[in-house]
């Protein structure tokens, strides 16, 4: 009889495939054109590619198991196959801002200052009573956010989003052996 992997083992070649499928759309999408890098319908859009893949290497991984699979496993599969692709996204993101294009995260960052402002609008803030100093505060901030130092901090906070999908996703994945029940 073969022996099962564990939801670790089974979990790496997902997240790396993952992690791969998910950096390639990002420099398309950079290739096409960068401000869509920006859009936050470009990362619901990963977002939504990641959540497919994981649901399908899931079953996969379930089938291997006879077709059973506990919560607990399937929310480490997906976890970790998700932790794995953001390491791969972000190291991607890195080699982008940092070697591939460094005038990038200016172009960027100021495309996301000008979101936030016309959002702030919609939502009836009055940017014209902010002061200069409150909005290049505000600049700096989203700035930051495309520095090595802000994708690491950006790398934590997304795990905490992730461990809450591969909650979703756990309960998604699992199925229990009805025959066991008594």
């Amino acid at each position: 009889m073969e022996e099962q992997q564990s939801p670790f083992q089974a979990a790496i070649k997902p997240g790396l495939t993952i992690g791969l499928v998910s950096m390639a759309i990002t420099y398309l999408a950079y290739f096409i054109n960068s401000s869509l890098l920006a859009s936050g319908w470009f990362s619901l859009v990963s977002l939504a590619i990641a959540v497919a893949f994981v649901i399908y290497f899931g079953s996969q991984y379930r089938a291997e198991r006879g077709g059973f699979m506990s919560f607990g496993t399937a929310f480490n599969f997906s976890f970790i196959s998700l932790v794995i692709s953001a390491i791969v996204g972000t190291i991607g993101l890195m080699v982008l801002y940092q070697v591939v294009d460094p005038s990038l995260p200016q172009v960027l960052a100021d495309e996301a200052f000008q979101t936030t402002l016309e959002t702030m609008e919609k939502f009836g803030a009055s940017v014209d009573a902010m002061s200069p100093e409150q909005l290049e505060e505000m600049r700096m901030a989203t700035l930051d956010g495309f520095t090595v130092a802000g994708q690491l901090k950006g790398f934590g906070f997304i795990l905490i989003f992730y461990a809450i999908v591969a909650l979703i996703l756990g309960a998604i994945l699992k199925k229990r052996d009805k025959s066991l029940d008594y």
